[in-house]
């Protein structure tokens, strides 16, 4: 079995951007650099013959290239966060590559993402941090940009089974029209 998902890969540039968020809370396990990423569609665990079928069918994806802007932090959980995240800016292109990939996977089987798409970036995951102490690291990096790129393809990216973080491996790429 192979934990699968597809997402955009963040330039080193982003990366190092970022980075600058790390620290500050306690309870936080923090996301290495070279391990972020924008999920499009996680998929979970699959056989290696529908590995290969999803492999197949993403590779039918034609898309233009996907501008990625970053727009503020914020945590899931509510008031027992679970994780930060970097938010990415709504664009067309980016909504659309997502639904082809929720559309693609529907149609060779596997049930939908029960999750509605918010595009992020996530930076740690949290265990034990306190509601109030998030709201704080929160306030005091609410003002986060970092100069936009431009995803030139998406990927088939695989991990470790119950292990959020990484490392992560790129199965597959696909590109995206420039």
């Amino acid at each position: 079995m192979m934990r699968l998902f597809t997402g955009l890969e963040v330039p080193a540039s982003a990366g190092l951007m970022l980075s600058t968020l790390r620290g500050g809370l306690s309870g936080a396990r923090w996301v290495d650099p070279e391990n972020y990423h924008l999920t499009l569609r996680f998929i979970g665990d699959i056989d290696e013959r529908t590995a290969d079928e999803i492999a197949d069918a993403l590779a039918r994806v034609h898309r233009p290239a996907v501008p990625v802007r970053f727009s503020g932090v914020g945590a899931f959980g509510g008031t027992r966060p679970h994780a930060l995240y970097a938010g990415v800016a709504p664009a067309p292109e980016l909504a659309e590559l997502q639904a082809e990939h929720e559309r693609l996977l529907q149609r060779i089987g596997l049930p939908s993402e029960g999750r509605k798409f918010t595009p992020h970036v996530t930076l740690a995951y949290l265990r034990g941090a306190r509601a109030g102490e998030v709201a704080h690291w929160l306030d005091l990096r609410a003002g986060f940009t970092a100069p936009a790129f431009v995803a030139p393809r998406f990927v088939l990216f695989s991990a470790r089974s119950n292990v959020g973080g990484g490392p992560y491996v790129v199965e597959e790429a696909y590109p995206l029209a420039g």
